[in-house]
């Protein structure tokens, strides 16, 4: 009789503990779920996360620039992926803004993060454009021509023998304060075989 609860007793925890693990792992298959389909909802925007579209689409106005501008077209589209998050940005969207580019006061402001020490949100201005060609027609400019208080800022990117240099260079010259900035770039580059663009 004794031996018979202890059995019950036993069969009743191992029962009551496969519960617990089952509602646990059930807990953890929901969030993964939950998880992954929040990473794979279909965003907003133009391009409505079609990435072939939205490559194509900047490559087009891109590679003009190698001749123009003496820009690597696998760095321009790469830079509009990184900057805009595939044209889903607020400031893609909003003011078809695809390179980051800040404005002066009175301009759209938006939170974007920079690197100091560490990661910091800060409000800054933004210019707005009337069209992606526009955003990529400034940036090419900026990246030619540089800024006003240094027309030769970014000289080092347009002398670069390859996208891998150019990426490194954009960072040294401070177009963005992110310490992993080139790889990023490089990453995009070569994971989407963007260097076809390039001559």
């Amino acid at each position: 009789m004794v031996k018979k609860q202890s059995r019950r007793k036993r069969t009743s925890l191992l029962q009551r503990s496969a519960l617990i693990i089952l509602t646990f792992t059930g807990t953890l298959a929901l969030l993964a779920s939950s998880i992954e389909s929040s990473q794979t909802d279909e965003p907003n925007g133009r391009f409505a996360g079609d990435r072939t579209e939205f490559i194509e689409t900047v490559a087009a106005y891109a590679v003009p620039l190698q001749e123009s501008h003496g820009i690597w077209p696998s760095i321009t589209i790469a830079q509009a992926i990184v900057e805009s998050n595939w044209g889903q940005s607020g400031l893609a969207v909003n003011e078809q803004n695809y390179f980051g580019i800040k404005g002066s006061s009175g301009q759209p402001a938006y939170s974007t993060l920079e690197y100091e020490d560490d990661w910091v949100e800060i409000q800054a201005s933004f210019r707005s454009y009337g069209s992606l060609q526009e955003s990529v027609e400034d940036y090419a400019d900026l990246i030619a021509g540089g800024t006003n208080w240094n027309p030769d800022l970014y000289r080092p990117v347009i002398e670069a023998e390859n996208y891998r240099e150019a990426a490194q260079e954009l960072k040294n010259s401070g177009y963005a304060t992110d310490p992993t900035y080139p790889e990023k770039l490089i990453e995009i580059v070569e994971l989407y075989n963007l260097d076809q663009y390039d001559r």
